[in-house]
């Protein structure tokens, strides 16, 4: 219960600092539409010679489709999948939380909220201005790992 009470005080206190989306949760993506974004994802990473992880999650957070290139360190298949997970939840791209914390102050605070990952590479997936889940890159620089993302987020409407 106390730390229920802790996240629900430390949400409100940063919410001025990084606002989420406005957009509604919609239906889970399908595993073929996961499937779609993260092939699109992988394309950019092989384009540009990077190895990375990527994940696919719904609107929970839950993993509904992952892949991995060839000589992607080990550490990324997890934090590909926390990113899109944190994406998800938070109905935020992760690089929001990264700016918010860089910028310090009331952006701090977030560092006390389970789950959200400060690092760019997670996007929200929207279809018909609703999120049905959320990408996760990982591999490369911040950088790298949001422009990956971004190629699979994109492409979908």
């Amino acid at each position: 219960m106390r730390k229920l009470l802790l996240a629900v005080i430390v949400t409100t206190l940063t919410a001025p600092v990084f606002a989420q989306l406005p957009n509604p949760y919609g239906t889970s993506i399908t595993i073929d539409a996961a499937k779609k974004l993260a092939a699109l994802s992988v394309v950019e990473a092989k384009k540009n010679n990077w190895t990375m992880a990527i994940a696919i999650v719904d609107i929970s957070g839950d993993l509904v489709y992952f892949e991995k290139i060839d000589g992607t360190q080990a550490a990324s298949v997890q934090i590909a999948q926390d990113k899109a997970r944190s994406a998800a939840r938070f109905k935020r791209p992760t690089k929001a939380l990264q700016d918010a914390l860089a910028a310090g102050g009331a952006g701090l605070r977030l560092l006390a909220l389970e789950g959200a990952v400060p690092v760019e590479g997670g996007l929200p997936i929207i279809m018909d201005g609703k999120i049905v889940g959320a990408i996760g890159a990982s591999g490369g620089s911040s950088e790298q790992d949001g422009q990956t993302a971004k190629a699979g987020a994109d492409s979908v409407k």
